[in-house]
């Protein structure tokens, strides 16, 4: 099942979801959103990945077939409250090391019990997610949790991430989970996404609106970070902070400028941020400047930035237009 939480991972929900309209299902967050769904016409699995957190939202959830992650033991509660329309899927989750959410191994298989004999509740798998699929220390400790804990049942079962599918083939159960691979970034901070085969599905772009001829000494930009280590040319480019460009970028960040890369200098600004254009003499006012995506991955941004490609992604603007191709 597609991954879509988070407006699709900033990539917009009904967009991202006619994309991948051939997955088997879709995970995500919010009932919301899980309606715009059903509204749209989707018609596979939906996945609500925390559950019910209301007892008002379960009619509503069983009469449109949402399935729900069941963690928590108020959410068996809830289910066992009273009668409902129709029955509900069910994706019961094991906390295997991760602390989020789930119940631990020692009541998993009694909450499990208890929804199996739950009136509302229809078909059942098991899942868990792995804390550290992308590091060194890898799926095993919680692949010989999980095992322990669903030994002997016959449920389906969801375990893989986009970390996990590339790196553990074990963990190609039933139920798939991709969620950052399929927008063409790499769960990885040591590997890019060209280097796994994937293609950026954004590209973040926008174009030089002036130029300053920096001399030597000077700074750029608010309370500058960055003092000009010799006479320069810097395009100023129309985005920054309110358009979801990190404010803490340092100087130094790759840009690209033209097609010719390059890196910003002093601090980003809600509106705009700055490129040393020195080296690039075609760069004027009106040349397109890309801040992540073709030609430059977001993981190599973010990591210049001390964060990941998942939160740059995300945190694109509504202010900023978006071109589907």
């Amino acid at each position: 099942m597609a991954v879509v939480k988070a407006d699709a991972y900033g990539h917009g929900l009904l967009e991202a979801a006619a994309a991948l309209s051939d997955s088997d299902g879709f995970a995500l967050l919010d009932l919301d959103d899980a309606l715009r769904l059903r509204e749209a016409g989707f018609r596979q699995k939906i996945v609500l990945l925390e559950g019910c957190f209301s007892i008002d939202e379960l009619d509503e959830v069983a009469t449109s077939a949402i399935d729900l992650v069941i963690h928590s033991r108020e959410q068996v509660e809830m289910l066992e409250s009273g009668r409902l329309q129709k029955r509900i899927n069910a994706f019961v989750k094991c906390n295997t090391g991760m602390n989020r959410l789930g119940f631990r191994p020692d009541i998993f298989r009694k909450m499990l019990e208890r929804l199996e004999e739950n009136e509302n509740i229809g078909e059942i798998a098991s899942m868990t997610h792995f804390c550290c699929a992308d590091g060194e220390e890898g799926v095993k400790s919680q692949m010989d949790v999980f095992n322990a804990a669903v030994a002997g049942l016959n449920h389906p079962s969801s375990l893989a991430n986009s970390a996990a599918l590339i790196r553990y083939p074990e963990t190609r159960t039933e139920w798939l989970r991709p969620g950052i691979m399929l927008y063409g970034a790499s769960p990885f901070p040591e590997q890019t996404a060209e280097e796994l085969g994937l293609k950026p599905v954004m590209t973040l772009t926008s174009r030089i609106i002036a130029i300053q001829h920096v001399m030597k000494g000077e700074g750029v930009g608010y309370g500058p970070i960055f003092r000009a280590e010799r006479n320069m040319r810097v395009g100023i480019v129309a985005c920054g902070y309110a358009d979801g460009y990190p404010r803490h970028a340092p100087n130094g960040t790759p840009v690209l400028v033209g097609r010719q890369l390059s890196k910003t200098v002093g601090r980003v600004s809600m509106d705009m941020l700055y490129a040393d254009i020195s080296d690039i003499p075609d760069a004027g006012v009106g040349t397109e400047v890309v801040l992540w995506g073709e030609g430059l991955p977001v993981e190599e941004v973010a990591k210049c930035c001390g964060t990941i490609s998942y939160e740059l992604l995300c945190a694109l603007a509504p202010r900023v237009p978006v071109t589907y191709t």
